[in-house]
């Protein structure tokens, strides 16, 4: 049985891939999935990089086409999100958009949601344990992350910075862990035909490219405004702090912790790290078999599409 086909953009944080997702679901009658673990997130726009003005297509004259998006602001900040909630909805997603005859696109930099839809992860139903949760509540986020890397230092590596800061996703990873050593190495079959583009940008372009839109997004479009409304409306600082970068830097800022001079120039060197992290998770995805086709282009992405879709 032939199975159905979907495209996945990946790349790391400010590589383009928004922009690429949309100029393909607009010639390739798509819509777009996000797999990007601070979109799922109502009211963190500016520093998750929503972008939601880059789904609006300019066309001749005046006329404009909105592409459909999914997976982006429907949680809430306040309370807990994680990997199965968003591997439930994007099949979830990938289900309503075939049904309705559109190609799915896949875009995101989050590698640990690409693989649990990609690699169809079977998630652990592990039921809470509240003593083990008791036993962990006091350690830091650090503390907590090196004892997930004792218990499966191959999972540890695979989570994202916001994962490897939120209290609450290490305490829930060691709480399954504990019942199941093997938690994530699981897979079963894939359950469609994914065809994976990766949009790899030089450090020397890269980099540039990060400074110039961290500039933008406290300059220009009052990123610090953002994460003030967001703790105004009970998102606490802990929990800003756990969803790491822009939003860990900014609140460590507002709380008088370091200079705005320390806030820039640190928060800075943590997203081209983060970068550089993410390098490393797709030639580990790489060298497990996971086909990647490195694209430098639209043009180059079209052909490949349309040579997938015959």
């Amino acid at each position: 049985m032939n199975k159905s086909k979907v495209i996945v953009i990946l790349g790391t944080t400010a590589s383009g891939k928004t922009g690429l997702g949309v100029k393909l679901a607009d010639i390739f009658k798509g819509e777009i999935i996000s797999a990007d673990s601070r979109q799922v997130y109502v009211g963190m726009d500016i520093g998750s990089g929503k972008d939601l003005p880059d789904y609006v297509v300019k066309k001749s004259g005046r006329k404009t086409k909105k592409i459909k998006y999914h997976l982006i602001d429907m949680a809430d900040p306040r309370k807990e999100f994680n990997l199965k909630q968003y591997q439930k909805l994007a099949f979830k997603a990938l289900k309503d958009i075939l049904d309705r005859h559109k190609l799915p696109i896949i875009v995101g930099g989050t590698g640990l949601y690409l693989q649990a839809v990609i690699d169809n992860y079977h998630l652990s139903d592990v039921k809470p344990d509240i003593k083990l949760r008791e036993e962990l509540e006091p350690l830091s986020s650090a503390e907590l992350y090196d004892k997930l890397c004792l218990k499966n230092k191959a999972f540890a590596e695979k989570l994202n910075n916001s994962d490897k800061n939120n209290k609450r996703h290490l305490i829930r990873y060691l709480e399954v862990l504990s019942g199941d050593l093997s938690y994530q190495a699981k897979t079963k079959e894939a359950l469609y035909d994914f065809l994976i583009l990766g949009l790899d940008i030089p450090k020397e372009i890269l980099c540039p490219r990060i400074l110039k839109r961290l500039q933008d997004r406290l300059e220009q479009q009052d990123m610090l405004g953002e994460v003030k409304r967001l703790h105004r409306e009970g998102v606490s600082w802990e929990r800003l702090e756990g969803f790491g970068l822009e939003y860990r830097y900014l609140s460590f800022y507002l709380q008088d912790k370091i200079t705005y001079e320390e806030m820039t120039e640190k928060l800075f060197i943590a997203i081209c790290q983060f970068a550089k992290r993410q390098k490393t998770w797709y030639r580990r995805w790489a060298k497990q078999g996971k086909k990647i086709h490195w694209i430098k282009d639209l043009e180059e992405a079209q052909r490949l599409i349309k040579d997938f879709l015959d």
